[in-house]
């Protein structure tokens, strides 16, 4: 047997003892974990100085290397999560829906866990505490697959995690590591039906599409965050900038920070050249269409690329639209599913931009950063789904669950 298919029976063995688990020890085990965690930071810290080391060795960029590095601080906010989690109603045993039909039987859709998911993942470590929190509250197993850029904070994060648990009624083994560094041990994931019974990978474009067309198990789909800010002809400027500066600059290597702005053309003039100093002030470099390099040398201008990018660094491009229904065609044609924005006074324009950007979360006058399993008080997120199937959206625990029909009668018998 093989080093994978040994850590995904122990994951599915131990699936078996997690499920019907009642809360309590549930959330016993995740406080024991953030508390093996915040004890252990030095450790943490110390083997992810060694990933940040080789992957600046590498020529990762800086945006990459933010994504990846922890420091103490760091550490403890997540373990911070892991304790928002245990705090979390279990959705476990939640009676979707019931009744008592004509003939009597009782009828019942509860919430079960999904068995053992595995995670494929880039870069963020904290994403490794993240996943197997929401895992464990929900019943599930995991099977962790993180970058190999990341592998000795993974390693040293998935011990101290499995130390915990031994001394919990939680089973360690649902906690587990795909060992292997190359992407063979990826492929053992994709293909493992039987012992895996979901897959959720989080990354960039490429990973996705590969998982998606590669994997025999069933996959639930994250996606790439191009997300879009459109400045509508009745907006308060002030507003949009404000928003617009938050959206690109207060975290810019993330999956919901926007990596495009629309402006209505009857407010370019005024307020693309606003724009454009105040991005120009926070380092941002800006790509945009003919009109909006004409306000400024310091535009570089966009390709149909610079449109489709999710940048991930203090880049964005910039376009002028001639309508609403222009910024809602541009949005279908370069967006992801992710997120987008729309900063007006008009309930009206409001309510048609809601109604026409098919996407997993849309934002009035707000930041596009908001779409976050914490800031919606959902706790740590295993991923923001972009597909309409299972689930979309940020997914927090109920969407880490399944049902299960459960009917009960007194000698019912079909006729």
């Amino acid at each position: 047997m093989s080093e994978f298919l040994k850590v995904a029976q122990a994951a599915k063995d131990a699936a078996q003892l997690l499920a019907p688990l009642p809360r309590a020890p549930k959330d016993r085990a995740l406080r024991a974990l953030a508390d093996a965690l915040v004890a252990r930071a030095d450790e943490i810290v110390a083997a992810n100085a060694e990933d940040v080391a080789k992957a600046r060795e590498g020529g990762t960029s800086e945006a990459m290397i933010d994504r990846l590095r922890l420091d103490v601080a760091r550490v403890a906010k997540i373990a911070d999560a892991v304790r928002e989690v245990a705090d979390l109603p279990d959705p476990v045993g939640e009676v979707v829906r019931g009744s008592t039909l004509p003939n009597g039987l009782e009828l019942r859709q509860l919430r079960v866990p999904l068995g053992v998911i595995g995670i494929i993942y880039e870069g963020r470590p904290n994403v490794t505490v993240d996943a197997a929190a929401l895992c464990l509250k929900s019943g599930n197993a995991v099977l962790l697959r993180g970058s190999s850029s990341a592998y000795e904070s993974n390693t040293v994060l998935v011990r101290i995690m499995q130390e915990a648990l031994a001394g919990t009624e939680v089973p360690a083994g649902a906690v587990q590591l795909v060992p292997g560094l190359t992407r063979d041990s990826v492929k053992e994931l994709m293909r493992a039906r039987g012992l895996v019974d979901v897959l959720i990978p989080r990354g960039g474009a490429s990973l996705i599409s590969s998982v998606v067309e590669e994997s025999t198990v069933p996959v639930i789909e994250t996606g790439v965050g191009t997300c879009h800010v459109y400045v509508d002809a009745d907006a308060d400027q002030d507003m949009a900038l404000s928003i617009l500066v938050n959206a690109k600059v207060q975290r810019p290597s993330v999956c919901n920070a926007a990596e495009t702005f629309l402006v209505h053309a009857d407010i370019a003039d005024e307020f693309v050249p606003k724009a454009l100093a105040v991005l120009k002030n926070e380092g941002v470099t800006v790509h945009g269409d003919m009109a909006v390099a004409a306000y400024s040398p310091d535009v570089v201008p966009a390709t149909e690329e610079d449109f489709f990018a999710e940048y991930l660094s203090l880049d964005i491009a910039a376009a002028v639209v001639g309508s609403l229904d222009d910024a809602v065609a541009h949005i279908r044609r370069y967006g992801s599913g992710h997120t987008d924005a729309i900063i007006t006074r008009s309930q009206p324009a409001a309510r048609r931009f809601v109604a026409l950007v098919d996407s997993a979360a849309v934002a009035v006058n707000a930041s596009t950063r908001f779409t976050d399993g914490g800031e919606f008080g959902f706790g740590a997120e295993i991923g923001i789904s972009t597909q309409k199937l299972h689930s979309r959206g940020p997914m927090g625990l109920p969407e880490l669950t399944s049902t299960k029909w459960i009917f009960t009668g007194d000698g019912h018998i079909r006729a």
